[in-house]
């Protein structure tokens, strides 16, 4: 069961409901056996009542809350040189990960090809200097850090969902299905969600209509009338990463409760011993996710993203938990 809250009285329990979605949460299978190794093994979990954000968060929602605390986003701040031990002194200025396409075929083990480490860009100009977020209100936030999420969400009162309560939301009731939408990537032909057709990370057909991000609410909602969980932007999670879900025995009684990820001491890079920033699971896939790369354009996917780092391709939305009448 779901509700979706169209609008305010001045009577309105605070923190604020407006534009969110009520899910009676329940008993799902979470994760998958058959794609990537760190979505096994897929198992049964339990999640509480709570409410979750209609769409991502968007450039007019951020904008409002830099307004209101005047919040420095960490793209804005320049890096420590304490927490990047061996850093070039001329790197460490303000700066996020660009996509930038490379015009040609290149290999798919460098994604140093794609990305750029673009000095001053950040969520108030998301391809770096010059550029700005005017027509873009309506797209997700990008250039976010995982700092920058939580700093939003205790402002509106809210919190970013564990991985377990975003993918049951994500689901959208359908179980053990590929996609939030069923079993096939486009049926028909017509594109269910942003992400990315032709020969990543050269070749872009368009034939979901956009090169980047798109306006939130462009594609069909799930089966709970949540917008943008597939594609678009990544999604931060409070969870921290592991490689894969914690082997869980099946047991007919019952299904582990409102589960969490791993200790911090588990999430941390092994290919970079000396760089202890810690990582967070993001969910959901992007506008960048193609057959031809990266299929984690569904519920089950996931990914690490260390807690520092912003990127043009990752955003969040939030949850409140708690029971319909008492958000």
């Amino acid at each position: 069961m779901r509700e979706h809250v169209t609008s305010n009285s001045g009577n309105s329990p605070k923190p604020d409901a407006d534009g969110m979605i009520y899910l009676d949460g329940d008993t799902y299978w979470m994760g998958s056996d058959d794609h990537y190794p760190e979505e096994a093994p897929c198992h049964r979990v339990h999640v509480d009542p709570f409410w979750i954000d209609e769409v991502p968060v968007t450039n007019r929602q951020f904008s409002a809350f830099v307004a209101a605390t005047g919040h420095v986003t960490t793209a804005e701040i320049a890096p420590d040189p304490a927490d990047y031990p061996g850093a070039l002194p001329e790197m460490l200025r303000p700066a996020s990960l660009v996509f930038q396409p490379p015009g040609r075929p290149v290999p798919l083990t460098d994604i140093g090809q794609w990305w750029d480490y673009r000095f001053d860009a950040n969520w108030r100009h998301p391809l770096g200097p010059g550029s700005t977020t005017e027509g873009l209100e309506d797209h997700p936030v990008i250039h976010v850090s995982y700092t920058d999420a939580c700093a939003y969400a205790q402002w509106a009162g809210k919190d970013l969902p564990t991985e377990a309560e975003w993918e049951y939301a994500a689901r959208g009731g359908l179980e053990r299905k590929e996609f939030a939408w069923g079993d096939e990537l486009m049926p028909d032909g017509k594109a269910m969600a942003n992400t990315w057709q032709g020969a990543f990370p050269n070749e872009n057909t368009l034939v979901d209509g956009y090169e980047r991000t798109s306006p939130v609410r462009t594609y069909p909602a799930n089966g709970f009338g949540i917008f943008d969980m597939i594609g678009n932007v990544w999604e931060w999670t409070r969870d921290f990463f592991a490689d894969g879900h914690r082997s869980v025995p099946v047991r007919p009684c019952c299904a582990p409760r409102n589960p969490r990820g791993p200790a911090i001491s588990e999430s941390y890079d092994p290919a970079m011993p000396d760089i202890r920033i810690p990582r967070r699971v993001l969910k959901g896939g992007s506008h960048l996710c193609a057959p031809s790369y990266c299929r984690r354009y569904r519920p089950a996917a996931r990914h690490a993203q260390p807690v520092d780092t912003s990127t043009s391709h990752v955003g969040f939305r939030c949850v409140i938990r708690g029971d319909r009448g008492n958000p």
